[in-house]
């Protein structure tokens, strides 16, 4: 059968957006009737007026997510009831997969392709995986003295507060609310003011699916005015955000300031790509290392933004990877060819450009981009760029870019380029290509990063941790340690005689 191509150009056209909050199972205005407007990076045009929530509106939220906490109506379910409503969660976020990969992209400009293949998958997966992992997960008898029993048991948090990038909207969202929800816990959901409306059809769908209403809330706004609010709200029994290392430290603080709420924060990253002169495939490094920093525009976390090369290849390397650069000019994000799309909006483009210029203005080596390109759409582009002749202490190796910049830092020896790689103030991901088996674990041991690839990047599935060392933040995101962020443990005694 002829796989049938969708024209998303015409499908955006016939697109209707409801840029009303979610509170209690409905959509509402907020309280004082404010909206703020939403454009597509793409091309500039409007997409919808999005209510922008305040504090009384995330009061009225939280005081929903605290009263569908308090009368259990969802962590009272019993664990197959619980399991069997998210996999039907899951199944209609699959379902609406055009649906929601089309908001993605026109959101966010990430291309068609990989919000399909990639982001809306990924996102029901992560509800699938999490509500599996219900009836799967037991609680433990500890081994006392034959008089007493120990019960030790996690429960619910209580109310949840997620605060969610503009990245990956619909991934990132998943990734707090899967494990929060499959945990009994209620939530409220603050997605970026850049990119809310994939969250905001996620409230729609979970009625849909049968999670009871109040049990998960969608509050877009600003930081100041709607993410402020709830870390600081006194009812909010944890914070997980994931964002800038900046607004991570500001969140820590107001989860002190208030009532000492859990704070997880997974947060930025200058990741370090090491390649050996050892490395058995070139060719492969090569892709993979140029791949992983331009896809989603640069805009990752985890982006391998420092490419550290040993010296007696590096004009070897960097001339396969130049070789990949066409494959990566941006394009029409609602081009399903297209690999490489927008900027998410263009206070980000200048700022990338401005790091740009920092690049320049320090010494560092133009090879390949370095320019605003497809003015003529009204979008915001910037061209694939590599930098060579890179230091450690220049701002584009040691600043996160959140762009399509590539920083190549020359060494000589095994320890000078662990020095480099640590000589950061993240700990996200890190990788090493060699084919030294030694070499593979003794440098990925050194490496002070969450996740370290071995001759390859961006690995990645729903069974393994996620977060970083560092000001990369705490806690994880995905596989079964990311329920402990949501639970708290309990200690139960009981005397038998």
């Amino acid at each position: 059968m002829a796989e049938i191509k969708i024209d998303w150009h015409e499908r955006a056209k016939d697109l209707r957006i409801d840029g009303r909050a979610f509170i209690d199972g409905e959509r509402v205005d907020a309280l004082d009737g404010s909206t703020f407007e939403c454009f597509s990076p793409i091309d500039g045009r409007k997409l919808a007026d999005v209510v922008n929530s305040k504090a009384a509106d995330v009061d009225r939220a939280v005081v929903a997510a605290r009263s569908a906490f308090k009368d259990r109506r969802w962590a009272g379910l019993s664990p197959r009831e619980r399991k069997q409503t998210m996999i039907r969660f899951a199944d209609l976020v699959l379902a609406h997969k055009a649906e929601l990969a089309l908001l993605e992209t026109l959101d966010m400009g990430k291309p068609i392709s990989a919000s399909l293949s990639v982001d809306v998958n990924s996102a029901a997966n992560s509800l699938r995986w999490f509500g599996e992992s219900i009836d799967k997960v037991y609680d433990e008898i500890a081994p006392t003295a034959d008089h007493t029993l120990a019960m030790i048991t996690r429960e619910p948090i209580g109310v949840v507060g997620a605060i969610v990038p503009w990245n990956y909207p619909i991934l990132m969202a998943c990734w707090k609310i899967a494990p929060a929800l499959a945990t009994g816990n209620s939530i409220v959901l603050k997605p970026s003011e850049k990119s809310p409306l994939t969250a905001l059809r996620l409230g729609d769908l979970a009625i849909e699916a049968g999670i009871p209403k109040g049990v998960l809330n969608v509050v877009p706004g600003f930081g100041p005015e709607a993410g402020t609010p709830l870390a600081m709200h006194l009812d909010v029994d944890c914070i997980a955000f994931t964002g800038s290392t900046g607004v991570g430290k500001k969140i820590q603080i107001m989860a002190g300031q208030s009532n000492l709420k859990r704070a997880w924060c997974e947060l930025g990253g200058k990741s370090p790509n090491i390649v050996f002169a050892d490395c058995k495939d070139l060719d492969k490094a090569a892709a993979a290392s140029i791949g992983s920093i331009f896809y989603n525009q640069g805009e990752s976390c985890n982006a391998p933004s420092r490419l550290l090369v040993e010296r007696s290849i590096k004009d070897e390397f960097v001339k396969k990877l130049l070789t990949h650069l066409p494959d990566y000019q941006p394009g029409d994000p609602l081009d399903a060819n297209t690999t490489m799309g927008a900027i998410v909006d263009c206070g980000q483009m200048e700022n990338v450009l401005k790091y740009i210029e920092s690049g320049k203005s320090q010494g560092a080596k133009l090879r390949a981009g370095g320019e605003r390109v497809l003015t003529e759409t009204g979008g915001f582009y910037i061209s694939p760029t590599v930098f060579d002749d890179v230091t450690n202490d220049m701002k584009i190796a040691a600043e996160e870019i959140f762009g399509p910049v590539l920083s190549i830092i020359a060494f000589d020896t095994e320890q000078e380029a662990i020095a480099i790689a640590n000589d950061t103030e993240y700990g996200l991901a890190a990788a090493v290509w060699t084919q030294d088996l030694t070499r593979a674990h003794m440098v990925s041991r050194a490496l002070r990063a969450g996740t370290v690839h071995v001759n390859s990047y961006d690995e990645d599935d729903i069974t393994v941790p996620f977060g970083g060392y560092k000001q990369s933040g705490n806690g994880r995101d995905k596989s079964l340690h990311a329920l402990e962020k949501y639970t708290e443990l309990k200690t139960t005694w009981i005397r038998l005689i």
